[in-house]
């Protein structure tokens, strides 16, 4: 009985078809990721015409912000309601502040404990006329990076990681699970995203959450 031994030649021929194939299938990822970042960009950044300073009203602004947050793209499960919090007196003008809740209710919990939170803010500059439309900016929760209206993409993995930051820490239990990397697995939360680790940073202890 012959037993068939791989030469050298033979080895080098196999590696080289793994080496081959591996790189083909790392290109066909980095195309298709290029090729749906360049559609993202692609896309129509949704906004709405704001009202003008004469036309402000704070039932309005709020109003105005519903309006806008109902064109971002998310999951129909997420519901959200917009509250106005209060107005702060600036030099030469008027800071409108409200806030949009976001909360995911389920046939178990229907009034959900945890929320994730988006603060408007309306500027009212008293030296502009009132034909200017209203200044508007807003902010995620625990970020400090400010968006407008009409200049970037929503995007419904940053509320979800405010959920789930919270999540985590009102069960410390998780941490240790998190540890040994059992919590990322059976959820399939990204530890290393920002959204995460900012909201871990800024929510208060578990006692403060409701």
């Amino acid at each position: 009985m012959w037993i068939k031994v791989p030469t050298s030649q033979m080895m080098d021929t196999e590696d080289t078809q793994n080496v081959t194939e591996l790189a083909l299938a790392v290109a066909k990822n980095v195309i298709a990721a290029a090729i749906k970042l360049v559609e993202e960009a692609k896309k129509p950044i949704k906004n709405i015409d704001w009202i003008t300073q004469g036309e402000f009203t704070e039932e309005r602004g709020r109003k105005q912000i519903e309006d806008f947050v109902s064109h971002w793209k998310y999951h129909s499960r997420w519901v959200h309601y917009t509250e106005f919090l209060k107005r702060e007196d600036v030099i030469h003008s008027f800071h409108y502040i409200y806030c949009v809740h976001w909360s995911i209710p389920t046939a178990r919990r229907p009034i959900p404990r945890i929320s994730a939170s988006v603060y408007f803010t309306i500027k009212i500059n008293t030296n502009k006329p009132p034909d200017t439309p209203i200044d508007v900016s807003y902010v995620f929760e625990s970020h400090s990076v400010v968006h407008r209206p009409g200049t970037t993409h929503f995007q419904e993995k940053c509320l979800r990681d405010i959920i789930e930051g919270k999540y985590i820490l009102m069960n410390s239990n998780i941490f240790q699970l998190n540890r040994v990397r059992i919590f990322p697995n059976i959820l399939g939360i990204d530890f290393s995203s920002e959204c995460v680790k900012n909201t871990i940073q800024y929510i208060e202890p578990q006692n403060s959450i409701e």
